[in-house]
């Protein structure tokens, strides 16, 4: 690891001040330090953000929650009314890791954690995302890899909670030029669908400070699947949320992760959704419309029918 100086932020303003140039803010630090260890990053400095107080709260609302981006994981995992008011939120929290990983592990850091590409990863390999010419999964060992990309680059979405709070229509806010500004799920990933080098769509010195979810989908449910039982990271994953009405459901949402560069969603599959029964056959016509247009590669056509099954199971579960 190259040297870098050390400092420690009391407030937003300061952190950003504090940042300088080349600087990263450190919470949790599980991302950043690796890639920091394997030369992947570079960093003058690392602001500690971990005492900022006004970024460690959950406060419920009867409209809305909001959460603080320095929450941990275990913190979103083990909050009670949350589990009751954001099941979908709470188990894709419990997905995360370890739980020792999800005791230090933050919330915006869940969120604007980089690739797991193992040839992003690959301290040796100048790959597409870190600016090189090739993506080598395109002709590589692609089964981890996404079935739906606006670029070259095929690494998908790998952030368990953003795939549940894009289901829930949370919304982002960051510290941005001196102000705060409010984004949408899709807008904060939007940046890595056509750029290849980008995971997300903060630049350089913003700050996530929060999320913001409505009430108004009382239903949710995230699943996904896995090589291994637990502490690994998901093949496929899927998330939605909805109110039910006499078995019909309304203002459906679902997304998909791991199979993206951005949490995956379909218009046409939310509104085919609206005021339909909570069945198994409109679960499956749902899934046809979010799978439509998915371009598997060499070693990855699996997670097709995997993410077939997924959309159904998590959809009947909503009626659970």
């Amino acid at each position: 690891m190259r040297p870098f100086e050390y400092v420690t932020a009391t407030s937003i303003e300061t952190a950003r001040q504090l940042l300088g140039a080349n600087g990263h803010y450190l919470a949790g630090g599980n991302d950043l330090l690796g890639r920091l260890k394997d030369d992947i990053t570079e960093a003058v400095r690392l602001v500690n953000i971990k005492g900022i107080g006004a970024l460690r709260h959950i406060e419920p609302g009867p409209d809305r929650w909001q959460i603080g981006a320095l929450v941990t994981i275990a913190e979103i995992e083990d909050h009670a009314e949350l589990r009751k008011i954001f099941p979908g939120l709470q188990q894709a929290a419990a997905e995360v890791g370890s739980q020792q990983i999800r005791n230090v592990a933050t919330l915006g850091g869940n969120l604007a954690q980089h690739s797991r590409c193992w040839y992003y990863r690959h301290r040796d390999i100048q790959c597409l995302k870190k600016r090189g010419r090739i993506c080598y999964a395109l002709e590589g060992d692609n089964r981890y890899h996404a079935l739906f990309t606006g670029n070259v680059c095929i690494s998908p979405v790998v952030s368990n909670l953003a795939i549940a709070l894009t289901a829930l229509d949370a919304t982002a806010v960051i510290w941005r030029d001196g102000q705060e500004r409010r984004l949408t799920m899709a807008e904060l990933y939007e940046l890595a669908w056509d750029n290849p080098t980008a995971h997300h769509s903060l630049r350089p010195g913003d700050l996530l400070l929060r999320v913001e979810i409505p009430t108004k989908r009382p239903r949710s449910a995230y699943l996904q699947v896995s090589e291994k039982h637990s502490f690994d990271w998901a093949l496929v994953s899927c998330a939605a949320a909805a109110r039910l009405e006499n078995g019909r459901i309304y203002d459906a949402r679902v997304a998909l992760g791991c199979i993206s560069p951005v949490p995956h969603q379909v218009a046409a599959a939310n509104q085919f959704l609206e005021g339909k029964p909570l069945e198994r056959d409109v679960a499956e016509k749902a899934a046809d419309l979010l799978l439509t247009g998915a371009e598997p590669h060499e070693h990855n056509a699996y997670k097709i029918p995997m993410a077939r099954a997924l959309i159904r199971r998590t959809l009947l579960q909503l009626g659970t």
